[in-house]
């Protein structure tokens, strides 16, 4: 069968037994029969899928089928999301359907994306609809890092990473490892949250990216209160946007959250 002659569930079926075999644990995974069953078991093992080489007909299917899966999601313009004042805007929803320069990614310090099949988090969400050339580039970029800074090497809080966004609609990823709060905020952690948005801000600008869509940094798993967090963003856009002026055409408070969207809408 010529691969571009195939229909989407021939790719979901083809890229389900792929990565079965692809992996050792789970070779001999019975397959559900229902759509949505196969669509978890693909994820799940694009999930657990170690950074490692993919045969490139496999790759070439994996990025049709996502790329229509996209498609099928909907794919949202700037021209979709209205400017609120001074190029910014909000936006509730799936950032892996924005077609911006870039959208910003809650990693840890790994930087490998987010292991844990089927988890809810945004990690999780860009990396399988990235596709798996995305881990792959994250552990370049840190195998070389490695090189340069010894084997125990993390990335630390608010130092931004630049990757390809592959079959996202956005053309660029920037990963970076917000704060953590474990017992009480302080300023320092607060300090760390502005300073993730400034240093991504200044990356969009060294390389000519001119929109970009900003999750909510820190305010899951990492536990850094909503409000406080929509507060630093937007104060911290704004000045960077008045201290740059004409650098960026538009930045993006992308929420999940009712409680998010109310809190930027709030300040914005």
């Amino acid at each position: 069968m010529r691969t571009e002659k195939m229909t989407q569930d021939q790719r979901l079926d083809y890229l389900v037994e792929e990565f079965k075999a692809d992996s050792v644990e789970y070779k001999d995974l019975q397959t559900p029969n229902d759509e949505n069953g196969k669509r978890r078991v693909l994820r799940s093992l694009m999930n657990i899928r170690m950074p490692q080489r993919m045969d490139e007909s496999v790759l070439r299917i994996q990025d049709d089928y996502l790329k229509e899966r996209i498609r099928e999601n909907g794919i949202v313009e700037l021209s979709d999301i209205p400017v609120i004042r001074d190029g910014l805007s909000v936006w509730q929803g799936d950032i892996t359907r924005l077609a911006v320069d870039a959208i910003v990614n809650a990693a840890n310090s790994q930087m490998l994306g987010c292991f844990i099949p089927m988890h809810t988090c945004i990690d999780n969400c860009i990396h399988t609809f990235a596709g798996v050339q995305l881990r792959a580039e994250c552990n370049r970029q840190m195998n070389l890092l490695r090189e340069r800074y010894g084997r125990d090497y993390e990335q630390p809080t608010a130092v931004p990473m630049l990757t390809s966004g592959y079959n996202l609609p956005a053309k660029k990823v920037i990963h970076i490892v917000g704060p953590i709060v474990q017992y009480k905020l302080t300023p320092e952690l607060e300090k760390d949250l502005a300073d993730c948005y400034r240093n991504t801000l200044d990356m969009c600008m060294e390389n000519g990216l001119v929109s970009v869509a900003f999750c909510c940094i820190s305010t899951g798993v990492f536990h850094f209160p909503n409000k406080r967090a929509a507060e630093i963003a937007v104060q911290t856009v704004s000045d960077w946007m008045k201290e740059h002026p004409g650098c960026m055409e538009r930045v993006i408070f992308n929420v999940f959250k009712d409680e998010d969207k109310k809190y930027y809408e709030e300040l914005v």
